[in-house]
């Protein structure tokens, strides 16, 4: 098949929806396919060039400086239209997958609709991710969410089948859709993410103690609740454990002053960005992975940490109880409740044969999503929409 991917973040972003546009793109290359994505390109000129084998066509984009490594299409739709009628005319696609229902993707739709070339969809929005950050009372959010909510649906009913990451994500959007959306998981790399990585490089790289060791992997935004975690933290003083915080964002420095604030700064590592070839081994040098975050629509950082062999905290919240199974691969806390994550941590950080329980049970369910499986659910979906067609 030759399948075109549209999306409004990818490679170098860093968020869940790059990642997995990224490794679904190079998957299906991989698998044999022509395989190409139109994306945010990295310059003030529409770009073509070829990542692995991938094609990659730039969309014309502007740095957001407050934002590491991201840039911005500006939204305006005749020349995102010119540019994804020009990617459809030299890749002649037989299959359309947009990740998201912002300027890129939905131009690409509109696009693949007129010229007859069917379109899948994938939803990774959750519009708590942008709303944070406005201060609006809780009445004017939550009606900004239900618009944002029905503008997704609104141009994801024009797809010919829609798909989620989880069934939780699919069910929050199925009541606005006139079809059944599938839950198709992200996919993980077992082969990469495995108990058998060497912790030692990324335990030399950060300079990290000899003791038990908690994880956090993502973005220092608000929405993933780091500051849950570092109370949580100062509170479980009869653990001895060093805490990881790996990742960059806009709370970084609020962060940073946190941890002084609790005293508990020399127990707190801010590793920040951490490159690809060291995610594996960092994960293997954890002995217990968290997530506080409470706008996951799955969590690609939870799934790695799983497959490392890895016992799960997560908050009770949107999709992380599909993942994380209270009281067998991990523990399940109220969001925003660091006393009640502080008794968990002590719980696992104090016991070795329950951590290792807990791990053997993280393996257990996250076999199911083997990024093969996924692949081989992908190429199902396409050619269910091309036959359809």
């Amino acid at each position: 098949m030759r399948v075109l991917i549209a999306s409004d973040t990818y490679h170098p972003h860093v968020n869940g929806a790059s990642y997995f546009t990224q490794r679904l793109a190079h998957a299906l290359a991989a698998a044999g396919h022509e395989v190409a994505v139109v994306a945010p390109g990295r310059s003030l000129s529409p770009t073509h060039e070829m990542h692995g084998r991938v094609h990659f066509y730039g969309v014309r984009s502007f740095p957001i400086f407050i934002v590491p490594k991201f840039r911005f299409v500006m939204p305006v739709l005749s020349a995102i239209r010119r540019r994804t009628a020009y990617v459809m005319r030299e890749f002649k696609p037989d299959i359309v997958h947009i990740q998201m229902h912002f300027p890129i993707s939905r131009m690409a739709l509109k696009e693949a609709r007129r010229l007859g070339i069917p379109v899948v969809a994938t939803n990774h929005f959750m519009p708590e991710n942008l709303t944070h950050y406005l201060h609006l009372p809780r009445a004017v959010t939550s009606l900004i969410h239900r618009w944002a909510w029905q503008d997704a649906a609104r141009i994801f009913r024009m797809a010919h089948a829609v798909s989620a990451p989880t069934r939780t994500a699919a069910n929050i959007m199925q009541p606005q859709l006139n079809q059944e959306m599938l839950a198709i998981s992200n996919g993980i790399d077992l082969k990469r993410f495995n108990p058998s990585q060497d912790p030692e490089p990324a335990r030399r790289a950060y300079g990290l103690p000899d003791k038990l060791t908690l994880l956090f992997v993502g973005r220092l935004d608000k929405e993933k609740n780091v500051d849950v975690v570092l109370r949580a933290v100062a509170l479980a003083k009869d653990a001895d454990f060093h805490f990881v915080v790996a990742g960059h964002g806009a709370e970084q420095n609020k962060l940073q002053r946190l941890a002084k604030t609790l005293g508990i700064q020399g127990r707190v590592t801010f590793a920040g960005f951490v490159p690809d070839e060291l995610l594996p081994h960092l994960y293997a040098a954890a002995d217990c992975f968290v997530n506080a975050g409470t706008a996951e629509l799955q969590c690609i950082v939870a799934m790695e940490a799983m497959a490392t062999g890895l016992p799960v905290l997560g908050a009770r919240a949107v999709a992380l109880p599909e993942l994380v199974h209270h009281e067998h691969n991990g523990y399940l806390f109220e969001p925003g409740n660091s006393k009640e994550l502080a008794g968990y941590l002590a719980q696992v950080m104090t016991d070795r044969a329950l951590r290792e329980r807990m791990g053997q049970e993280s393996l257990r369910i996250i076999a199911p999503h083997d990024l093969n499986t996924t692949l081989e659910a992908f190429e199902d979906f396409y050619r269910k929409a091309i036959s359809s067609v």
